[in-house]
This record gives structure tokens, C-alpha cells and sequence, in this order.
């Protein structure tokens, strides 16, 4: 069974402002533009019985759609780096939806994620980077960032057993209900209201 993990993907003009990172970091292995994402909650490798209840539960995930976007970039690893990731603006909704996957792989029977939830998109792993030349190349480009993006829905991926970085198979799609706009609410009040008058 190949490892699985539930995300976030990354919608193409963020993806594109993304790619524009690549580069101007010796010992970088830059991942593949298709396959950046948000990981949400790595599962591991599990079997078909499981697999099929996990997909079952977060079927019956019912969430709002909500807005997201990319600020900032650094690295993993202070004394060694081994990788450099793109930021993800706090959104509530994001943390809702992971914990509540988090408590479905819970009730499953899988150990809790030792890792705190730190969300972020990897953009490199690295080798052998010095880490004069990762300070060097992140400060640069501290600035970057993106405009918001909506986020349909959350998917269920596998990896192949490799290095990292993909490629990814999307196994499961997973849609998020439209999110009601406040304003609909505002308008029919200041309607009824009218109708009173």
C-alpha cells in the first residue's frame, strides 16, 4: 500500500509565483511545480481495510470553503538544514479541518502525529547546503507572498517510497461546501426590516 497523507493543494498562479523561488541555492533539490501542496496530516502506510475507513470518515467531513495565501519562506533544520518551505497565512478554517482529521485518524486507531501541525508548502529539500548559503538565499526573498486563494476542497494522497517530493497520485477528492456570505444575511434583514416599515 503506498504511504498516504491528506492536503491542501495549491491552486496554478500561486504555484506560478511559487516556481518563481526556484533556484540560487547550491545543493537544492527543487520540487516538482505540480507537485507542491499543504500536507494536512501524514498517515503512513496503512492497509486496504483502513485506507477504506479513512476515506469514508473524512468523506462525511462537512466544512466551509474558505481563503487562504502564502507569506514568507524559510527552512527546516537550524544547525543543518534539510529543507526550504513557503509560509501559509493563519486561517482558522485550515485549523479546524486539521484537526478534525486528526481526530478521525485518532478514532481509526492511528497514533497520534507527533509533529505539530505547522502548515507550509516544501519547496526544496537539501543535500548538502551550507548553511551560510540558506541564510543567504532566504533572506533575499523574505518578502514573498501571494494574493488569497480559495480552497474547494482537501484531497487524500499517496506517495511512492522515494526521497521525497513526489511524484503524488491525488487518490480521493474531498469538496467543501460553499461558505454562506454574510453579506445575503445583511441584505434580506435590511429587507424584512423594510417591508415593516
Amino acid at each position: 500500500m503506498p504511504r498516504l497523507f491528506t492536503a491542501l493543494e495549491i491552486p496554478r498562479n500561486a504555484a506560478l509565483s511559487l516556481s518563481l523561488l526556484r533556484g540560487g541555492l547550491p545543493g537544492a533539490r527543487w520540487i516538482d511545480v505540480e507537485n507542491y501542496h499543504i500536507t494536512l496530516r501524514f498517515i503512513g502506510d496503512v492497509d486496504g481495510r483502513t485506507a477504506d475507513e479513512i476515506v469514508d470518515r473524512l468523506d462525511r467531513i462537512d466544512r466551509p470553503e474558505f481563503l487562504l495565501s502564502l507569506s514568507g519562506i524559510g527552512s527546516f533544520g537550524s544547525k543543518k538544514p534539510h529543507s526550504v518551505w513557503a509560509g501559509v497565512s493563519p486561517a482558522p478554517e485550515m485549523y479546524a479541518l486539521q484537526a478534525e482529521i486528526e481526530r478521525i485518524c485518532q478514532r481509526i486507531g492511528l497514533p497520534p502525529d507527533p509533529r505539530k501541525f505547522s502548515p507550509h508548502v516544501t519547496l526544496a529539500r537539501l543535500k548538502s547546503s551550507r548553511v551560510d548559503d540558506v541564510v543567504h538565499y532566504l533572506s533575499g526573498r523574505g518578502d514573498f507572498h501571494t494574493g488569497p486563494f480559495l480552497v474547494p476542497r482537501f484531497v487524500l494522497l499517496s506517495s511512492k517510497e522515494s526521497v521525497g517530493g513526489g511524484p503524488y497520485l491525488t487518490e480521493e477528492v474531498f469538496p467543501l461546501h460553499e461558505a454562506r456570505p454574510a453579506a445575503s444575511f445583511a441584505s434580506r434583514d435590511s429587507q424584512s426590516a423594510k417591508s415593516m416599515l
